[in-house]
């Protein structure tokens, strides 16, 4: 393995920045930060040894500029760059850069990243590799409305999905119920492809009404071998996009478990993996597995696998990236995994619509004890603007089974508090609660179905809090002299005020 780097760039923010900080820390490797210059007071900062501003600008200028993240890791004298995820974390461009300017990067090979960043690339590799492909066609749109894939929409029946090549994340996307509707499908969605991704290209994709979605965690090295650590449930999505994972799934008996975790390793080895990266397939009701995509990157949710290993699965890339191999245990099939975990992810977001909120954090208490982790990129004070994603953090439950970790993820839910931001967190606890998901038995359209969330009214003990502020005045700093009481009573104000101000 070759010599640690004194100096690792993370070129990222939130709570990944954090999370990658505190492992290389751990490693005797100091961590390197970048900020926005106005993101400067950003949580992710004040966990690093050092950190360099990219200078003004919004995202596209700053954490998304290569030449401003070189120029970064040149200053700061870094040696290596760990992308985290999101931003440029599946940029083949940006794995290239690095490499090419002679750093080392904490990823999967750049050619790796551009056969698996192309979605209808990879539906054609996956079918060469044997790995089954969810039934769709394989041929660009130079035009909105092309014949042949109108065509092929009439033979993959409907509804149907037009996706975009280089889509993710839930963007790029559109549902179509009729015949009718595909041409206008076609044109929404390149136009959309053309502004998120920069790449028009669009397939067609058959719609399953209520699938699983499950994935597979896997690690390649440079000595050819590589291996799956289990699976994650991916099921309980907004938008097309995850809130709740757990690992292992109910979904799947040892002989679907294993048929999968083959499939995912296939895939890796198919575009000659090197790293962490998750193969994400759909489950159907008929216990039918496909393939969907592949994230070549770490995943939001790696912490469930972690919990249930007990791995480092950050350390694991660096150490892989500076040439070591995999584990022996991993590669003997002795990693076998412990418990139940559960991740459910806080947005800064309403319950119902799912739109993003803004805000300054005014209150900021984690849950904890035993099987409660809490990663976080945000902390009281922190303010959250609408510039990046809202997520603030993820609560990690584990338990010895699942039941356990249900009921341990709801008092853990229950204990976070949060002020100042509306969050989902209603809807994580109606998930929660949902029969449904207790059961295990719920697919990807479970949030559609469950209740509209009413707004909660703030509990009894704020408006006493309140009262006993506005009766008595504000608190004193500690060791401070408290200020003289002050009327409750307005009419007893010397000062001017109005009814309903």
């Amino acid at each position: 393995m070759d010599p640690l780097p004194r100096r690792l760039l993370i070129a990222n923010r939130g709570e990944i920045a954090v999370r990658v900080a505190r492992t290389a820390r751990e490693m005797g490797i100091e961590p390197v930060g970048v900020f926005a210059s106005s993101d400067a007071g950003a949580f992710h900062v004040g966990h690093m040894g050092r950190s360099v501003d990219l200078g003004p600008g919004g995202p596209t200028e700053t954490y998304l500029s290569i030449p401003r993240l070189l120029a970064a890791a040149a200053s700061s004298e870094a040696s290596a760059i760990h992308p985290g995820y999101g931003f440029l974390s599946e940029s083949a461009d940006f794995a290239r850069a690095v490499t090419d300017a002679g750093l080392l990067w904490i990823g999967p090979p750049s050619d790796a990243i551009q056969k698996m960043g192309d979605k209808l690339q990879a539906r054609r590799r996956m079918r060469g590799a044997g790995v089954p492909v969810v039934p769709g066609s394989d041929g660009g749109a130079e035009r909105p409305g092309e014949e042949d894939l109108i065509q092929r929409g009439a033979e993959i029946g409907f509804p149907l999905l037009v996706k975009a090549s280089g889509g993710g994340g839930g963007k790029g996307m559109a549902r179509v119920d009729r015949p009718e509707d595909l041409p206008q499908a076609l044109e929404e969605t390149r136009r959309v492809a053309l502004a998120a991704f920069a790449n028009g290209h669009v397939y067609l994709e058959k719609f399953f009404e209520s699938p699983r979605h499950v994935e597979f965690q896997v690690f390649g090295d440079r000595y050819g071998s590589v291996v799956h650590l289990f699976e994650r449930e991916c099921s309980v999505q907004r938008r097309h996009q995850k809130v709740i994972e757990e690992t292992p799934s109910v979904a799947l008996d040892p002989r679907l478990r294993e048929a999968m975790g083959r499939a995912a390793v296939e895939a890796a080895r198919a575009v000659g993996y090197i790293g962490a990266g998750t193969v994400e397939f759909l489950l159907d009701e008929r216990k039918n597995f496909y393939f969907l995509e592949m994230n070549t990157r770490l995943q939001v949710e790696h912490p469930i696998t972690e919990e249930t290993l007990g791995l480092d699965l950050v350390r694991a890339q660096i150490e892989i990236a500076l040439g070591a191999p995999l584990p022996a245990p991993w590669r003997g099939g002795k990693l076998l995994p412990q418990g139940h975990a559960i991740e459910m992810r806080l947005y800064a977001e309403d319950s119902n619509e799912f739109l993003p909120r803004s805000g300054r954090i005014l209150v900021w208490e984690e849950p904890a004890g035993p099987g409660v982790r809490v990663d976080a990129g945000v902390g009281a004070g922190t303010t959250v603007g609408v510039d990046y994603d809202p997520l603030l953090a993820k609560l990690v439950i584990s338990a010895p089974d699942r039941a356990s970790a249900i009921e341990r993820a709801k008092r853990a839910l229950s204990e976070w508090v949060v002020l100042g931001i509306e969050t989902n967190a209603p809807l994580l606890a109606a998930v929660l609660a949902s029969p449904d998901f207790r059961s295990g038995r719920y697919a990807t359209d479970l949030i559609r179905r469950l209740p509209a969330r009413e707004a909660q009214d703030p509990p009894d003990v704020a408006w006493i809090a309140a009262a006993l502020v506005a009766r008595n005045g504000a608190v004193a700093p500690s060791g401070d002299r408290p200020e003289p009481p002050r009327s409750w009573d307005p009419w007893d104000e010397a000062s001017s005020w109005r009814p309903g101000a």
